[in-house]
């Protein structure tokens, strides 16, 4: 439980907030690189409550600008995006990818002279990194976080992203809980909650069996380690033969995380969640395989929505949404679905949007199984303290210490989460996990 003032210090990401100072610390995600054309259209864009207008000019470079031309205040969403910068649709000015003003063609050259410096759009730092447009809103930042498949070939993951119309932090909630694998992701039959996958009974692989354990453990024991990017959330629940069957989750700071729900050989997947305003975030969505290249029905499936990628339209809105009850099946929700929701993302989105656009912390009853949130809250909260006190908060300094990996392990019964986290993971469970 927060109080109300706590909740509104974790929720909001606007100008001069305390969280919003928080995230303006660190490289974030605002676009697909996909999304921008060169010297294709120019694309509105909105970030952590602030206006911006992206663009791709003909060299391939990527500008994010303030949307206000400094001459006489036109949107610069209607400009023209031409081979060397965006020119203002009103009187021709024309700024670069940096923001710079490199044409004032209503006045005379010596005038325009003067008149450049003073023209100056307010612009992010950019880089493109993983099919990401990450920006950054500080004036000498350092590297884009390293994240696990950083170094992959493009043909090892798929990336794409999908709105949730609810404020970022309970989407984040929502992701970095597992225990609700147990109940909003399961499957009814004859009137039973059941696994996602068919059971084989006792002994069977645990790539199936941990489907029935999720089903039949619903109450996992949760730890919670920190590395110097963030945390990893493990939760043990009781397997077959004495065994616990582990679900290991990372967040990095300040969005960032990588899912269970894989064992080696397994696709990974992960998350970003990164705030439009206080009421609405988009989730970058990925997977990737460390061994082998995605095949063109993977992708395919990831495209029209399978796991953590919604089916979308073509500008990412997801099909199943607030607007349409999700397009919630009752007959399904009681004869073969948990929720009457079809996909597991679309579970996850229509049940982190019920909570309400800003959920009310200060009504909550936590138990066990919501460790994993209170230590999420209590590392943003900490972030915060950093920043007022002129310290960089953990992970804005240190990309490479976002190389980490989550999964499944198994074990003996009893076995600590920081020995089944290294051992599954080596070096990439964190650096200076502890």
């Amino acid at each position: 439980m927060l109080t109300q003032q706590e909740n509104e210090r974790l929720t909001r990401t606007g100008p001069n907030t305390d969280m919003g100072k928080v995230f303006r610390q660190y490289w974030i995600p605002a676009l697909l690189s996909r999304e921008l054309e060169a010297e294709g259209a120019p694309k509105s864009l909105r970030i952590l409550g602030e206006e911006f207008i992206a663009f791709r000019d003909g060299e391939g470079r990527v500008g994010v600008v303030e949307p206000r031309c400094p001459h006489r205040g036109a949107n610069l969403f209607f400009g023209r995006n031409e081979s060397c910068g965006l020119r203002c649709a009103y009187h021709g000015w024309q700024f670069d990818t940096d923001g710079n003003c490199i044409d004032i063609p209503t006045v005379s050259e010596k005038v325009a002279e003067s008149l450049k410096p003073k023209a100056q759009l307010v612009s992010l730092k950019v880089q493109e990194s993983l099919g990401l447009v990450w920006v950054h809103f500080g004036e000498q930042p350092g590297d884009v976080p390293t994240l696990d498949f950083s170094e992959l070939p493009p043909e090892h993951y798929f990336v794409s992203k999908k709105l949730q119309q609810c404020n970022w932090a309970q989407a984040v909630e929502g992701g970095v809980d597992t225990a609700h694998f147990s109940y909003l992701h399961a499957n009814i039959d004859g009137g039973e909650r059941v696994g996602l996958m068919p059971s084989q009974g006792i002994n069977e692989p645990p790539e199936n069996g941990r489907y029935r354990w999720m089903i039949e453990d619903s109450s996992p024991r949760f730890t919670v380690l920190e590395h110097d990017a963030g945390l990893v959330m493990c939760a043990a629940r009781h397997a077959d033969n004495d065994q616990d069957y582990w679900r290991l989750t990372q967040f990095m700071m300040p969005c960032h995380s990588m899912a269970p729900n894989s064992f080696p050989g397994d696709n990974h997947v992960g998350n970003t969640w990164v705030p439009i305003d206080d009421e609405s975030c988009w989730i970058y969505c990925y997977t990737y395989n460390p061994e082998r290249p995605l095949t063109a029905k993977e992708r395919t499936m990831y495209a029209q929505g399978f796991g953590i990628f919604a089916s979308v339209d073509d500008d990412f809105v997801p099909l199943r949404r607030r607007e349409n009850n999700y397009l919630i099946d009752r007959d399904m929700q009681k004869n073969s679905n948990f929720t009457g929701i079809a996909g597991i993302s679309e579970q996850d989105q229509a049940i982190a949007d019920s909570q309400g656009l800003i959920a009310d912390r200060s009504r909550e009853l936590l138990g066990q199984t919501d460790l994993g949130v209170v230590k999420f809250r209590n590392l943003m909260f900490e972030a915060a303290d950093s920043v007022a006190a002129g310290r960089s908060p953990r992970g804005a300094d240190t990309p490479a210490a976002y190389r980490v990996r989550s999964g499944d392990a198994m074990s003996a019964s009893g076995a600590q989460a920081l020995d089944v986290a290294t051992d599954r993971f080596g070096v990439r469970a964190g650096v200076n996990v502890r």
